[in-house]
Formats: structure tokens, sequence, C-alpha cells
């Protein structure tokens, strides 16, 4: 029986995998996908060791729950997770910059915030184990390899977590409608974001645990964002006061 998290499906995914030498066993192809993408994805495959297996387009659907597969499947093995050690193990003269998931729950976008936190220089994404999404082929494939790339933690308790964060020096900012408006907020230092889950945000406890809230002026007839298109502006906004080194409140 093959593992969720031993699975990475689609080109992207797959292409990256590969690109960070990801031991891979297995490397399934729909017979009928004569791509060129596809083609050099096996060539690489193969000369890393990997066997490929040639099956119907139905096999790989069985496997991928019926997800876009785009014709590639490789079997790997599990997902690696990080500790949180290991995402603060980095020079002393960089600040930090970590990603706290509070209870994301559709891996699609835990995958798209994963991928916009490794786009914007992110140290790490630190996720708990209990009601939240965890590391599968979903979230490989929405994190269009992001996952090969930037640490991820799974702990048992993101409380005391943030707890050991604060103790380290990071500043901890909760996303929040009701926060402070994001442009004017300091984020250059060592700091933490925390992303709360789609429909409910960041849980009471964790919003009292925060050192500050943050929020996103909206303009619009909808007062709310997805939780991933909230982060990557959350990122974004911290990448570019970073990058510029200077900050006016």
């Amino acid at each position: 029986m093959i593992r969720e998290d031993e699975l990475i499906i689609g080109k992207n995914a797959v292409n990256e995998a590969i690109k960070a030498k990801r031991e891979l066993d297995t490397v399934y192809v729909d017979r009928l996908n004569k791509s060129d993408i596809v083609q050099r994805l096996i060539s690489r495959a193969k000369k890393n060791g990997a066997i490929i297996k040639t099956v119907d387009s139905k096999k790989l659907d069985f496997m991928c729950a019926h997800n876009n597969h785009q014709g590639i499947v490789a079997k790997a093995s599990s997902f690696e997770y990080s500790s949180v050690d290991e995402i603060l193990n980095f020079p002393k003269d960089k600040n930090n910059f970590v990603v706290i998931c509070d209870g994301i729950e559709d891996p699609h976008n835990l995958g798209a915030i994963i991928r916009s936190a490794e786009c914007m220089g992110a140290d790490g994404v630190i996720i708990p184990e209990r009601r939240s999404a965890s590391v599968n082929f979903t979230v490989s494939k929405s994190s269009a390899g992001a996952v090969e790339y930037i640490k991820i933690a799974r702990v048992k308790n993101l409380l005391n977590i943030v707890a050991e964060l604060k103790d380290k020096g990071l500043w901890i900012y909760g996303a929040d409608m009701k926060g402070d408006e994001l442009s004017k907020t300091d984020l250059r230092g060592n700091v933490a974001i925390v992303i709360g889950s789609e429909g409910k945000g960041i849980s009471r406890t964790m919003k009292e645990a925060c050192d500050f809230l943050i929020s996103i002026p909206l303009y619009g007839h909808i007062d709310s964002l997805n939780a991933s298109v909230a982060a990557g502006i959350i990122f974004n906004e911290v990448a570019k006061q970073r990058k510029e080194g200077n900050y006016e409140r």
C-alpha cells in the first residue's frame, strides 16, 4: 500500500523533486503521454536510478484519488519533516522569517502557503500534527514542488512552539481582520507570521499568544481573503521590507 506522503504527482512537482535530488523509487507514466516534458523527466529520473513503469491513465487516477497527475507520478520515500531547531539553524546575522499555520485543513491552501513562503524567502513552515493538513501529494503539487526546498516542521503543540520562538527572540505576528494595517507594521526583524484556518482564522488562544495582530486592507465588497492569498500578500510585505532595509511608519 502506497502512502500519500510517498507520492509526488504532476510535472512540476516531479521535476522539482528530481532537481532537489530526492530519492525516487519508481516513476509511473501514462503510456499514452508522449510529451517532450514527460520524456525529459523520464530520462532524468532514469539517470538518478528510478524504475520507470508505463501504466494506463486509470491506474494513475486511482493512485492519486483522481487528482490531476498530468500523466506522471513518482513514488519516493516518505516526506521527511524537519525540526524547529533545523528551521532556526542559520547565520546569527540573519533575521528569522518563520511561518506558522494554525489549523490549515485544505491541502491545496497549505501547498499554496508553502509555495509563497519559499518564494518570499521564509526559513521554514511549522504545522500542527492535529487538525491540519499534512504534506502529501496534493500539498506537494499545490506547492509546485516548493516542499522540496523549504524546511517544514510538524509539531504536537503550536502554543509551546510559539513560546519557544519568543524565547529565541522572534516576534509573533498573527493575521487577523482586526489587526493593525500590514503596510504600517515593521516586519524587518526576527518574525514569525501566523496564518489561521480557512473559516475561523487563528484560534483564540493563538491570538492571545501573538505579540501583534496584522490585517490586510480590503476595498471591495467581499470582506475576507482566502488563507493562502492573504498569506502571499503578507509574506511579500515581509520580503519587501527586508529588501528595502528601511521602514517608515
